[in-house]
């Protein structure tokens, strides 16, 4: 038997269930493993910063951060390729894998920890996960720690009271063209699921699990949640499809949420990070949004770029960010 990766992570963190769907899918044998317990020394052994999912190899080489971990394993792995052939549409998967990473996982924090119930839920669920073996009463309290500690984060997303009411607006619109985007279409890019489809899944199957989204995607997106369904265990079903029968549901996509969400957002956030600044503004569809800014994203940001200056003479792509609006790609 050969000797599994082990994928060190969490069922609430959309990162590590990202990782976990990319392993099923190439048919790599792994072990999921929770980071405490009686794994908590392992994970200590290889762990250089405090966050999952955290991988060791069959070698024992330590890899952490999902994309990387995932572009690593891929180089690994090829087939069958989680990446388009063409150029044009390998960007876009990278952009959206990108977004969903970054922007993404604002509308899964915010969901989370907005509500009551969802609070409740998820601090409970977090608790039974991170120290199973204590009693209810013991549960209830730690419960109400994680929920306390959890909700006074959302800052870290941006989500505020002046906030709350667009990011949900975006999700919903979203949703919708997500939904008419699957219709008929496995996965984002056709019969078999690209890089974008793990890290947009994480997000979304993440949200799924919590009691508010999960009653609005299904009451309003069957597509998506057919979607979720079959992203637990993905599979080549076929190729990936041309940009001429991808466009009319994509392009609408690739234009309300990288060209007037995520990449203003991001370059405000890397511009209040290179002046810096303690918190930003940046007006997004018309609406003012501030947060704190976010020194993690702006080194992805950094590989984004890289991967655009490889093929941003493609004219394919040129077209297609110009009828999106995307701009500030270069560096």
């Amino acid at each position: 038997m050969p000797v599994p990766y082990r994928i060190f992570g969490a069922e609430m963190s959309p990162y590590s269930v990202k990782v976990r769907a990319y392993a099923r899918y190439k048919g790599l044998p792994h072990q999921w493993l929770n980071r405490g317990g009686e794994n908590a020394a392992e994970y200590a052994k290889h762990a250089k910063i405090q966050i999952v999912p955290l991988v060791v190899t069959p070698d024992s080489e330590a890899i952490q951060d999902s994309t990387p971990i995932i572009e690593r394993l891929e180089r690994d792995h090829p087939e069958p390729s989680i990446h388009p052939r063409d150029p044009a549409l390998n960007f876009l998967s990278a952009l959206i894998e990108e977004l969903a990473d970054e922007w993404g996982n604002k509308w899964m924090f915010h969901y989370r920890w907005r509500r009551e119930i969802d609070q409740k839920a998820s601090a409970m669920r977090l608790a039974l996960a991170m120290n199973p073996a204590l009693d209810e009463a013991g549960q209830t309290a730690f419960a109400e720690q994680i929920r306390q500690r959890m909700v006074g984060r959302v800052w870290f997303v941006g989500s505020s009271e002046a906030t709350a009411p667009f990011i949900e607006e975006t999700f919903h619109a979203a949703l919708a063209q997500l939904d008419a985007h699957l219709k008929g279409r496995a996965y984002l890019f056709g019969a078999r699921p690209s890089f974008a489809d793990f890290a947009l899944w994480g997000q979304i199957y993440n949200m799924w699990t919590d009691p508010t989204p999960c009653a609005i995607i299904e009451a309003r997106a069957q597509n998506v949640l057919a979607w979720i369904q079959r992203m637990a265990w993905p599979k080549a079903e076929g190729e990936f499809e041309a940009w001429r029968t991808l466009e009319p549901t994509l392009l609408p996509i690739i234009h309300d949420w990288a060209g007037e969400l995520f990449m203003p957002w991001t370059l405000a956030n890397a511009e209040a990070l290179a002046r810096p600044e303690e918190e930003f503004t940046v007006t997004l569809r018309g609406k003012i949004w501030r947060q704190k800014p976010q020194k993690y994203h702006a080194k992805s940001l950094e590989a984004l770029r890289a991967k655009f200056a490889a093929v941003k003479s493609d004219r394919t792509l040129a077209g297609i960010l110009e009828r999106a609006n995307v701009h500030g790609l270069s560096a």
